[in-house]
């Protein structure tokens, strides 16, 4: 048999729009499943499908899935990544995989920052320009990432980026409580805010993303990340030897004892000029640097804020930086619940939906198909 053709019966188990997509070579692995670069035979794009397998064996697993593809519905913007399509199961009730097709992205800025010691200052700038605009997109739409880091920020020769793995972000709403439990927060440490540091128990705030991006732009300029802490301590560590020991006042707002105590312990250590650190950078870069990644959260920037800083000057232009509104507290309604696998999976069925318009309209005025099989030559509108 074919390469090709192998691969394409092992990508795609019993899918019936699978005739639409030519898999041209598995891209990536990972705990989820597979990502395959593929051809979309009715437009002729080239796409990445992400083959999720086994999405109810842990239904944490399966709602990370549905929070990240709701968010990318309802989050539409050029410096997001776009869901093209979703595969439609052949059974409502019992289907376990889950095929989303995102537009072809040919690396991510992990890779990039490894593999280019020749970034031009040009390219600093681009790129932390298009990451405060998506993220100015995203606080909008009082969305937090919560996990920034480059390996999460997808790259194009063409110098476009685009963020992606919305898994663990969270919708704020204004009725919630404001301190929420952080158990389930386990991004990557090295771009993790000073307030979240060994913290379960932090207040949402957009300051956190904002930090995040300020390391991956000094990760830019160094062509390393800057606080690679092996651990909380370690990490605490780091980010005092170059911004210096925080103020008593600033401590105090740390919720988590331990890091307090740390912290008002450590010897007094005086801030390493930025331009010391960062040789032969456009002072520009390192003012705003110096603000995004400001020990106490109050001190940073908003994303819209930066977008107006005067290392922009030239380049910024508010048509260009759009907002969106609230997401509305309904399509998150199942963050509150206890939610059980049949209710995921017809939660994560019904977003399925939402790119297969004529079987919406049916499911929504209730005309059941015999158990939603449909037939081979269906036709994706």
């Amino acid at each position: 048999m074919d390469p090709l053709k192998r691969l394409e019966r092992e990508f795609f188990t019993e899918y019936g729009e699978a005739g639409r997509y030519q898999v041209q070579e598995v891209v990536g692995k990972g705990s989820y499943g597979v990502v395959g670069s593929a051809t979309d035979t009715h437009t002729g794009e080239k796409v990445a499908i992400k083959k999720i397998n086994d999405v109810f064996e842990h239904v944490s697993d399966a709602t990370r899935i549905l929070r990240e593809i709701k968010l990318l519905r309802l989050l539409r913007h050029p410096d997001i990544v776009e869901i093209r399509h979703i595969m439609l199961p052949p059974s409502r009730k019992e289907f376990r995989d889950i095929y989303v097709v995102f537009e072809l992205m040919e690396s991510d800025l992990h890779q990039v920052i490894r593999a280019n010691d020749d970034l031009t200052p040009e390219h600093h700038q681009f790129f932390l320009y298009q990451l405060l605009r998506g993220l100015k997109y995203i606080h909008s739409a009082n969305v937090y990432h919560r996990d920034l880091k480059p390996k999460n920020i997808l790259a194009n020769a063409d110098c476009k980026l685009k963020i992606c793995d919305f898994g663990l972000a969270r919708v704020s709403f204004n009725d919630a409580p404001t301190a929420i439990f952080w158990t389930d927060y386990v991004a990557t440490r090295w771009y993790r805010a000073p307030e979240l540091c060994g913290s379960f128990f932090s207040k949402y705030t957009p300051a956190i993303d904002i930090w995040s991006i300020g390391c991956i732009f000094a990760e830019m300029l160094l062509g390393k990340p800057l606080f690679p802490g092996k651990n909380v301590v370690h990490q605490l560590d780091l980010m005092t030897d170059l911004l210096g020991t925080p103020p008593p006042e600033t401590i105090a707002r740390i919720r988590n004892e331990k890091a307090r105590r740390y912290l008002n312990n450590m010897r007094k250590k005086q801030p390493i000029p930025f331009t010391q650190k960062f040789a032969n950078v456009d002072p520009l870069a390192l003012k705003l640097l110096e603000r995004l990644i400001a020990f106490d959260p109050k001190d940073r920037p908003s994303a819209e804020e930066s977008l107006a800083d005067p290392y922009f000057n030239g380049l910024s232009n508010v048509e260009r930086e759009p907002s969106t509104q609230p997401i509305s507290k309904l399509e998150f309604e199942f963050e509150r619940r206890k939610l059980g696998k049949d209710d995921v999976r017809e939660l994560i069925y019904r977003e399925i939906l939402e790119y297969h318009p004529q079987m919406l309209q049916e499911y929504l005025s209730g005309g059941e198909q015999t158990s939603f099989l449909y037939p081979r030559s269906y036709n994706v509108i």
